[in-house]
């Protein structure tokens, strides 16, 4: 970058050159999406999702025409060893197995009693019945075994894969002694780094986390009242299994005027920006608050792909419906994508992911119905898949390595799908343009007249301005 570019000049250059790379590396500019999308309904430039749902006659999930489902899982049924598989299904990540299977590793949300503990051998905490199991599916979808790989911690709900192929699960908790994110190893079950805490990235409620391959700091999301988004920077950025171990830096995001060292490599337009603060491990919410961190509301999902970090807000908004944000490292730059409406028919936002072939698939849990609402770079939304078995949450979405099969967990009772259709191809490229998308209208946040000049003069974009207004920034 030079030294005299201003920020906003930054922004527009970074984003036209970023559209260009992806449009022409992977040949999206002559992407035939009527079929290579596999929508009938399509119009020939926008993607608008796989048709209606039919209903399932089995009263389970509904999807839509071409696709089925197979229950691979189910709560209270045996592993390979003969334990029952625990229960309460939440957050999940898919990794490549040996001739072309899958190896799913999930979590389950539990503490106190419950019918159907984790039942591990090498355990953190043996009164406790938390923790995390493993199923390897073959390539016709059938679960070969079925295992233990983490026991003894309380409400593992979400977490995060690392690019290094294990699974990053996180307590939900603030009971002490708890809180902690620990590593798993699918290939190495129950090892002693699955009972070990990696206590400097903080003890709190946790909920999920994401990795950028490119720098190996990780975003973590906080499920609590008042919520803190944090990133954890290791003193090991090899990538490599137990280096977080090695300890680091964890910082909770604030939102400040900008000092001149700050600014002086965007020139002098910009005042405004996200300021990263060192916290105490021991006590981040406290830190965090005290420090003037920006506090939102009850922080779930996280997703990294394509440069940029996907997280939501479940019960934010004037309606408490939920908003979704993305931030961007490269130019540090937090952007509000998505505010429910109950015009707009989207409730409490959960777990997200990005789809292969670039959209944003979000796991609704809220009060009703719950669903799986795509959203597209070019503008659209459509629905995937509806829970008609009952009213718990949808959880732990996530894709094989081959893109050809979606994972899917019902909390309560713990349901593990394997779903199979004609889902579009992988595209990088339209993964990488979702992350600088402009979201669906109907569900991008209201930006006024104030906040959209606000926007100009500090060099933002509008979403970027409407994150900063939502949270108490001074729009001048």
């Amino acid at each position: 970058m030079t030294k005299n570019m201003n920020r906003r000049d930054f922004l527009k250059a970074g984003g036209l050159s970023t559209a260009a790379v992806a449009l022409g590396s992977t040949g999206l500019l002559s992407f035939n999406e009527s079929k290579a999308l596999a929508s009938p309904k399509a119009a020939r430039n926008s993607f608008r999702g796989y048709g209606p749902l039919v209903k399932d006659p089995g009263g389970v999930l509904d999807l839509p025409q071409g696709f089925q489902y197979r229950i691979i899982s189910e709560e209270g049924g045996l592993m390979a060893d003969g334990r029952p598989i625990p229960e309460k299904f939440d957050g999940m990540a898919a990794f490549p197995g040996k001739n072309n299977s899958t190896v799913l590793v999930r979590n389950h949300e539990l503490s106190g009693n419950t019918k159907y503990p984790v039942i591990g051998r090498n355990p953190y905490q043996r009164e406790h019945t938390g923790g995390t199991t493993a199923l390897v599916v073959d390539a016709n979808r059938k679960v070969q075994k079925e295992y233990v790989t983490s026991s003894g911690t309380i409400r593992n709900c979400a977490g995060g894969a690392t690019p290094w192929g294990t699974w990053l699960t996180c307590e939900e908790t603030l009971q002490e002694g708890h809180g902690y994110v620990f590593e798993i190893d699918p290939s190495d079950p129950e090892n002693n780094l699955s009972r070990t805490p990696i206590r400097d990235m903080g003890a709190f409620s946790h909920e999920a986390t994401a990795i950028d391959p490119a720098t190996g700091i990780v975003y973590l999301t906080e499920d609590a009242g008042p919520s803190y988004f944090y990133r954890f920077i290791p003193h090991d950025r090899s990538q490599r299994t137990g280096s977080l171990q090695k300890g680091g830096v964890l910082q909770a995001a604030a939102m400040e005027e900008m000092s001149m060292d700050h600014t002086s490599e965007f020139h002098s337009g910009q005042r405004f920006g996200v300021v990263w603060k060192d916290v105490d491990p021991e006590k981040p919410t406290l830190d965090a608050g005290r420090k003037g961190c920006i506090p939102f509301s009850r922080l779930e999902g996280a997703y990294f792909e394509g440069g940029v970090f996907w997280f939501d807000d479940t019960s934010a908004g004037d309606n408490n419906l939920g908003r979704v944000y993305r931030y961007i490292p490269a130019t540090n730059t937090l952007e509000l994508f998505y505010e429910s409406t109950e015009s707009n028919d989207l409730e409490m936002p959960d777990n997200i992911c990005l789809t292969p072939w670039g959209d944003l698939w979000i796991a609704e849990d809220g009060g009703g119905t719950d669903r799986i609402i795509g959203m597209t770079p070019e503008g659209e939304t459509y629905l995937f898949a509806e829970n008609r078995l009952n009213g718990s949450e949808l959880a732990g979405p996530t894709f094989s390595t081959q893109g050809d099969t979606f994972f899917i967990n019902i909390q309560t009772p713990g349901i593990t799908f394997a779903i199979w259709g004609p889902f579009a191809s992988k595209n990088t490229g339209r993964q990488r343009q979702m992350g600088h998308a402009v979201p669906p209208a109907p569900y991008a946040p209201k930006v006024s007249d104030k906040v959209s000049a606000f926007a100009e003069m500090e060099g933002m974009s509008a979403l970027e301005a409407a994150a900063f207004q939502r949270h108490g920034m001074p729009i001048l």
